[in-house]
């Protein structure tokens, strides 16, 4: 299935962002050759939720505005994650967004 294929590209991708770092669902998307497909990201990033070795945390809309958060259990657990790396949000928002921004290598 192609979708399948898409979202295991997109956790390839994920996998890469260093600690203490973010990147955005369209920086993914841009990365493996789909700019367009931004919102295709964030469901694949929604449908990670079991697997340990995908830090969805890190996943981030083009403003640094945690826009996925509701997807974690625990109503500030993505904010948690994040400032577990050392990473300061303030109203859903990263402080100092382009500091901590990691732009992916292109895949495709």
């Amino acid at each position: 299935m192609a979708e399948e294929n898409f979202f295991e590209r997109v956790y390839i991708v994920a996998r890469q962002i260093p600690f203490g770092r973010v990147t955005s669902y369209g920086a993914i998307a841009k990365a493996l050759g789909t700019a367009r497909s931004a919102r295709m990201v964030g469901w694949a990033m929604n449908a990670c939720h079991n697997m340990d070795d995908v830090p969805a945390h890190r996943v981030v809309n083009q403003k640094g505005l945690l826009t996925g958060k509701h997807h974690f259990d625990g109503t500030n657990l993505m904010q948690q994650l994040l400032e577990n790396e050392g990473i300061k949000v303030v109203n859903n928002q990263i402080v100092d967004f382009e500091k901590h921004f990691w732009k992916p290598e292109v895949q495709y």
